[in-house]
């Protein structure tokens, strides 16, 4: 699904006119969707307040609200700034006895105050993506209004002093339930900046495809639940559209085949170089999590002293030892796990490894990224004159993961993508992508998606830029957003689970982009499974363990 700019969607709705799928058809597939929308989550059964504005996106909810007429709400049509001579749709809306209060009559706003206070449903259908001034005057007055009296009505009340023994948890009423047109009036739908007069929404129904400024913030902090309904517009209209949302069906299409007569060897083996004394958790998280999605065979390459912990804890991975100095690897690590790094179809380097002088020069030589180094093979120094030659290794690194202190180390080896070969999968977060790129975390922060792309273009690399609506590109300029935004997942070993995720995806032959975005969004999805049943504080990164199994299970058969 293509998240669109608002000169995209303007094109688009041009292009969908001219070839015979008219602006009053769009019009009326999209206020329809609102009120299907709102029967669907039983909104239709009460009083509705429905703020009209002067153009396109008022249209939409004068179309709504005959739908929800229909269906038997009790609409209010409440209009602010629109001429309605020859306007079909309020024609329509007056044929059926829909009450009708303008705004500009209401003196001191005294209607508009009763009803806000009254309703269980406030439509907002005032401006649509096309804001570009500041909210002022009558329609500031407006909203804040209806900010007022939401604001009001949800206010928590304290217990009284004389409070039973027994206190109630049960959730306060929240009403009344807004829902925002296309979107929130006062929301840029480019850049996500938001009014100070906008109203929050609950829910946000949107037409043919999500726009840019939704995904966002502040602008997405205002979406609540984001709804696309389709309106009629044919998806080939969007092909040149660069920038798109992982769907469900997307990543099911993606995700590699169970055959009954398989084996573990089926599904791949699978190399994780993690873990410290200081960070022990990261390895096993991120073994653990390359178990649960379905790799047939997942070792732990660890310092030797970290084994009784590890081991303790993961009774399916297998455990290669390595060298050590106080946990921390060192360069003659890489003596051991060359042996055993052709037999692995996939490799993690990173989590929790600790940046340790050792450690990040260890990481250089297995990556191959050190200053100068044109070596083709892994886990020796250059040969020393009169000094017998090791055994070279013939195979290249197999298809790659870099996650945290792997990051932190090739932000450490100047011009390091000149180095580091094409085809693995970057994970930073905005701190070490503002590392690996000499920025702040406000530039990433500032503009994810072009960082994003221009990184994987100039790195050859596919590039995870982790956090709320996560971003992923490929080399060629391909990009991908998470539609998820779970404040739960901002725990230490949540990323060292992701990083887990991918890498037993490649393990099982997904490429390095389809990997990614498949284990991006099942991360996501078991991250909000675990939020439907534990709320989004005190969710833990091994909370993510058993839910990513129910995960892809919901992704393959629906639900």
């Amino acid at each position: 699904m293509k998240i669109v700019t608002v000169e995209e969607m303007r094109r688009i709705e041009q292009a969908a006119d001219a070839s015979g799928h008219s602006y009053a058809t769009m019009m009326e597939n999209a206020g329809q969707a609102v009120a299907e929308t709102c029967q669907q989550m039983r909104l239709d059964e009460g009083r509705v307040l429905i703020l009209i504005g002067p153009g396109n996106n008022g249209g939409d909810g004068l179309v709504a609200a005959r739908h929800l007429r229909e269906a038997g709400a009790r609409v209010t049509c409440y209009i602010w700034k629109r001429r309605v001579e020859g306007d079909e749709n309020f024609r329509l809306v007056k044929e059926r006895d829909i009450p009708v209060i303008w705004a500009e009559e209401d003196e001191g706003l005294v209607a508009l105050h009763k009803l806000a206070a009254e309703v269980e449903v406030i439509v907002d259908a005032l401006l649509g993506t096309g804001v570009s001034r500041p909210i002022e005057g009558l329609l500031k007055e407006i909203l804040s209004v209806v900010s007022g009296e939401v604001a009001r009505r949800r206010e928590i009340k304290p217990e009284p002093l004389l409070a039973p023994s027994a206190p109630t948890f049960a959730p306060p009423p929240r009403p009344p339930f807004i829902v925002a047109v296309d979107v929130p009036s006062g929301l840029n739908c480019d850049s996500g900046a938001v009014d100070p007069a906008t109203l929050p929404a609950d829910l946000t129904v949107t037409f043919g495809f999500p726009k840019r400024g939704q995904f966002r913030f502040p602008g997405a902090e205002v979406v609540g639940r984001l709804v696309v309904a389709d309106i009629g517009i044919p998806p080939e209209l969007a092909e040149d559209v660069p920038l798109e949302l992982i769907t469900p069906a997307l990543v099911r299409s993606l995700l590699p085949a169970r055959p009954l007569g398989a084996h573990k060897g089926t599904f791949g083996r699978a190399l994780i170089v993690a873990g410290s004394a200081n960070y022990t958790g990261a390895a096993g998280l991120a073994g653990a999590a390359a178990t649960r999605v379905g790799t047939g065979l997942v070792t732990l390459a660890v310092a030797s002293s970290l084994h009784p912990i590890l081991a303790a804890k993961l009774s399916e991975t297998t455990f290669l030892l390595l060298p050590h100095d106080m946990g921390s690897l060192v360069p003659d690590a890489l003596k051991v796990l060359s042996q055993h790094l052709p037999h692995y179809q996939a490799l993690l380097v990173g989590p929790g490894l600790g940046r340790e002088r050792d450690t990040v020069a260890f990481v250089h030589e297995l990556l191959r990224v050190e200053p100068g180094s044109k070596r083709e093979r892994i886990g020796f120094r250059p040969a020393i004159e009169g000094e017998e030659e090791e055994s070279p290794v013939p195979a290249p690194l197999p298809p790659t993961v870099i996650d945290a202190d792997g990051l932190n180390a090739l932000a450490e080896a100047p011009r390091w993508w000149k180095r580091l070969s094409p085809g693995h999968v970057l994970t930073p977060h905005p701190g070490e992508m503002a590392r690996l790129l000499g920025r702040t975390v406000a530039d990433v922060e500032a503009e994810r998606v072009s960082i994003t792309q221009d990184a994987a273009a100039r790195w050859q690399q596919v590039v995870v830029l982790k956090g709320a609506y996560t971003v992923i590109a490929a080399p060629e300029g391909r990009t991908l957003l998470s539609p998820f935004a779970n404040p739960g997942l901002a725990t230490a070993g949540s990323g060292d689970v992701l990083a887990g995720v991918i890498v037993g995806l490649l393990a099982q032959g997904l490429s390095p982009w389809t990997a990614a975005v498949a284990g991006v969004y099942l991360h996501g999805l078991a991250g909000e499974m675990v939020r439907e049943e534990l709320g989004d504080a005190g969710m833990v990164a091994g909370d993510l363990l058993p839910a990513l199994p129910r995960a892809l299970r919901r992704i393959r058969y629906g639900g």
